[in-house]
């Protein structure tokens, strides 16, 4: 049974946009662009949002290894989430972005990598939002609420599990990324092209339509010959669009998705310090 406890309605927001209980969090952004995110927030925004920035709020500056998104501070995010109000395991995150999920699932998932159990996706994004509902420039004032992260480490994994683990049987290891990036016949940003050996493709852009609404009645579906696997590891390019994965494979009723943070980024860079 699909679990739709992980996606909100437009309607459903603008019915609830009031409650108390309920805090919104703006995570547009874009990968050529990075301030455009904060922008396109500045111009108009979902009444009452917050805004954390991929970069900025929810990744730490890249190393030599980690990939190009590598985790950000766990306290540091705690503490931005409390200055919203949000209060643990209490309040209701709805989060939304305008690129089919691609930064709003890294929200969702590094949340539940912190414990708190309480978060939605907004289906159709701001794009839909706008075109039915009122915007606003208007920035929300700082709240006080309680954030005291209890870390999920079971949910992820690095380079040294995945090569331990990618091989072993019950253990399906999941790359996120285009099939062409997939196959090697692409590789706009990292250094190397092709894939971690043994990985199945399962583009994360098929989670949604082209107007970044969720395929919800093919999520089951759509992950049949893995939701007998012991743990299923995804990964993607840095770690970010392998979260809508993740999400998908919760909507599926699979519990057992776990996320390789560096991903490819990371993984390839171990192989350009070999060449």
């Amino acid at each position: 049974m699909t679990n739709t406890n992980l996606l909100v309605s437009l309607q459903w927001l603008a019915e609830n946009l009031h409650d108390s209980n309920l805090i919104i969090i703006d995570c547009r952004f874009s990968l050529t662009d990075p301030e455009l995110g904060k922008k396109q927030y500045l111009q108009g925004h979902i009444p009452g949002a917050f805004y954390l920035d991929l970069n900025r709020d929810l990744s730490s500056p890249v190393a030599k290894h980690g990939g190009r998104h590598p985790l950000p501070n766990i306290q540091e995010v705690a503490h931005k989430l409390e200055m919203m109000g949000v209060k643990f395991q209490e309040t209701l995150i709805v989060a939304y972005d305008d690129s089919r999920f691609a930064f709003s699932s890294r929200l969702w998932w590094l949340l539940e990598y912190m414990g708190h159990q309480k978060t939605a996706l907004l289906d159709g994004g701001f794009s839909q939002w706008e075109k039915q509902y009122p915007v606003t420039k208007e920035l929300p004032n700082p709240k006080s609420g309680f954030f005291e992260p209890q870390i999920q480490p079971e949910i992820m994994v690095d380079i040294d599990t995945v090569k331990v683990k990618k091989d072993l049987p019950g253990i399906v290891l999941v790359d996120s990324r285009d099939s062409d990036r997939y196959l090697g016949k692409n590789e706009p940003i990292d250094p190397i092209a092709g894939h971690i050996p043994g990985a199945v493709n399962y583009p994360w852009k098929q989670v949604t339509d082209e107007n970044s609404l969720a395929k919800v009645d093919e999520q089951i579906k759509r992950w049949e010959e893995v939701k007998n696997a012991e743990e299923v590891i995804v990964y993607c390019g840095s770690g970010v669009t392998a979260c809508v994965n993740l999400w998908s494979l919760k909507m599926a009723g699979i519990n057992t998705g776990k996320l390789y943070a560096g991903s490819w980024s990371d993984w390839c860079s171990y192989l350009v310090d070999n060449n």
